[in-house]
């Protein structure tokens, strides 16, 4: 199963990180490898969701652009609340916007931005207007600043 380590490889991830998340020991790993040992359906159906990045993985690095996108869909102020800005997100999160909609900024804007962020990281987005976020989400959130190169 040289699929499995193509795809390991690809995420970034050593035979132990990804029996961790997996929830399987890294000797298997080594063995769907080697094609010594097939996994069954589940399993591999669990290996390939446990190769997504997190959110905040996918974010790293992305930051500008995801603000770019923003500003082009009349969004401003950029902010990630829920499990990304809490530090525990999981490949099975997504990723929480909290933003400032323009004056004329459209509810298609929004779903656009939502749609152009999600293509763009590769995971789930979703994106709330301060207008109508929760105080508990405007408590959280922490604004979304363009990494710069040290």
């Amino acid at each position: 199963m040289t699929e499995i380590r193509e795809m390991r490889l690809a995420a970034g991830l050593t035979q132990a990180e990804l029996a961790a998340r997996a929830g399987t020991a890294r000797p298997n790993i080594a063995a769907y490898e080697s094609g010594a040992k097939m996994p069954s359906p589940e399993v591999r159906a669990r290996l390939i969701a446990a190769m997504r990045p997190t959110p905040s993985e996918a974010l790293r690095g992305h930051e500008a652009e995801v603000l770019e996108i923003a500003e082009r869909n009349g969004a401003t102020r950029v902010r990630v609340f829920g499990s990304t800005a809490k530090g525990y997100d999981t490949t099975d999160s997504d990723l929480d916007l909290l933003v400032d909609p323009g004056p004329t900024t459209s509810l298609f804007e929004l779903f656009q931005l939502e749609e152009e962020v999600a293509e763009l990281l590769g995971v789930q987005v979703q994106v709330v207007s301060a207008r109508t976020a929760s105080d508990e989400m405007l408590a959280s959130a922490i604004e979304l600043l363009p990494m710069t190169a040290a």
